[in-house]
């Protein structure tokens, strides 16, 4: 019985301790170099002290932060991985909350690590480590006293307010995930992950435990490229990448930029999509690129460690039929609740909650939001059973597929009509000169905001949304922009538009 992560890297290093484990395309590491580097690295923490511990990782994307973050749980510890694209009052939000003994860099980060103020942790250098002694029987010691409830990692996630939000996932949910995971998407030793998203998210456990479970390859392809399609797809041929496990947006900037008229992914035949609505014509792109790919619509939260519904596209869509997110992973179950926390009939609206082991332990050192998002099943009375509320709202359509509606503080209510800002962007999307469209709500001005990227200037847009809108529906203010800002992990930056909305309101 698998109860550490670290089994299987334990257990591949034995299989094919020469094969490439995690390349960024320039520098490689095999499994034996992960697994050597690892243990060094876990030595070094036992030495320092350093046992059931929150560790910074605040290293570039690259395969030596990945052997660090194995490091990091051989000794016991979990990792809390930052990174410099991060904005430097978050790092002293998150470096506050964990209070971390220490902070592994490596030479691009390490100035920065040193102006920051750390706590009193103290700041190491991931090459001046690798040379640790390897300590046999304390590490033996610490993998027999380990349990299958040990945290693994810390990961912030802000979501829309800001504020960021440290979830503490353990050894139990993550082991469940990747068990459940690597089925869906047919993971084997043949295959080749391109991986779009940071270390410092938990998208990247898809492709980075599923590597040590399989001895698959994981190339974590350079931030730079997902703002030049032509090369991105280029360079998933030239290391012949055959799945993909990917924000919409970062499949969107390919199909919508043209991309494919140059040059198609020759190799894909596994797509995995989530985190937002694919709209049906860039998917539709996509499908026609690659007509012999499984596309896969994936759907979960980070609380409930990474995705906990898949759909498997098998049929065609019509205009404005969203693509469903299907059904739960074996080993979850998803209810949905209405207001009163009674179950919403086949066809009902309801909150999306999940329920079973792949629920995360929390947020770390904040019990008060914890209690307020991980609730009792209030259909059993009877013994504690937490779920968590995601904050989504969906429905079951016809055929017993969970639809996602939208999130709950993207519905709104304007001049007594309830409104799914979803919608009004789905509308905008479907011309055929817009590429994307994002809608932000000012209550306090009771404004309908609409930011959108395409090749139809603002007024003539507000015309033909007048056809296609019911009145309520129709945007008090339109504004162009060249690009809709990201976040780190390739989301829509929807609080960042708000801050520059309310920087300009009037």
């Amino acid at each position: 019985m698998t109860r550490n992560v670290i089994d299987y890297l334990n257990r591949i290093v034995t299989i094919c301790p020469e094969k490439t484990a995690f390349s960024d395309g320039e520098v490689s590491l095999t499994f034996r170099q992960v697994y050597d580097q690892s243990r060094a690295f876990a030595s070094f923490l036992h030495e320092s002290g350093i046992y059931k511990k929150p560790v910074v990782i605040y290293m570039q994307k690259s395969p030596a932060e990945v052997a660090a973050f194995f490091g990091t749980i051989t000794a016991g510890d979990y990792y809390v991985p930052v990174d410099d694209t991060m904005p430097a009052e978050k790092i002293h939000m998150i470096l506050d909350n964990v209070k971390s003994p220490l902070i592994l860099c490596d030479d691009k980060t390490l100035e920065d690590a040193r102006s920051l103020e750390t706590g009193g942790a103290r700041v190491v250098l991931w090459r001046d480590l690798l040379d640790t002694p390897v300590q046999e029987e304390a590490l033996l010691d610490i993998r027999a006293k380990a349990l299958d409830t040990d945290p693994i990692y810390i990961v912030f996630t802000s979501g829309s307010t800001g504020t960021p939000k440290g979830v503490c996932a353990c050894h139990r949910s993550v082991i469940d995930y990747m068990e459940q995971l690597t089925k869906i998407l047919g993971v084997n030793e043949n295959t080749v992950f391109g991986s779009q998203t940071p270390l410092f998210v938990d998208a990247c456990l898809k492709e980075v435990y599923s590597t040590l479970m399989f001895g698959a390859t994981t190339y974590l392809i350079p931030k730079y490229l997902f703002t030049a399609p032509v090369p991105l797809v280029e360079y998933m041929n030239k290391y012949k990448i055959n799945t993909v496990c990917w924000v919409v947006t970062a499949l969107k900037m390919i199909s919508s930029l043209g991309a494919f008229e140059e040059v198609t992914p020759a190799y894909l035949r596994t797509i995995a999509f989530g985190s937002e609505v694919f709209p049906l014509r860039e998917f539709r792109k996509w499908r026609k690129a690659c007509p012999d790919a499984d596309f896969i619509n994936l759907y979960g939260p980070t609380e409930a460690t990474g995705m906990c519904c898949y759909y498997r596209v098998d049929r065609d869509f019509e205009d404005g039929e969203p693509i469903p997110i299907g059904r739960p992973f074996p080993n979850r179950e998803i209810l949905l609740f209405k207001e009163d926390m009674t179950l919403a009939a086949p066809g009902e609206e309801g909150e999306i909650c999940v329920r079973g082991n792949c629920l995360t332990l929390g947020y770390y050192n904040d019990p008060v939001k914890t209690k307020e998002a991980f609730v009792q099943n209030p259909l059993n009375p009877f013994y504690p059973e937490l779920i968590y509320k995601t904050g989504d709202i969906g429905r079951m359509n016809e055929r017993g597929e969970l639809i996602f509606v939208s999130r709950k503080d993207y519905q709104i209510k304007r001049n007594g009509y309830r409104i799914e800002l979803g919608e009004v962007e789905a509308n905008v999307e479907k011309l055929p000169d817009i590429t994307s469209a994002v809608c932000i709500w000012d209550n306090d001005k009771n404004r309908l905001v609409l930011y959108y990227v395409g090749n139809v200037e603002e007024r003539p847009l507000k015309k033909l949304l007048t056809g296609k809108l019911s009145d309520y529906m129709i945007p008090n203010r339109i504004v162009r922009l060249d690009k809709i800002p990201q976040t780190a992990n390739g989301k829509i930056d929807r609080a960042g538009l708000k801050k520059l909305y309310l920087s300009k309101r009037k």
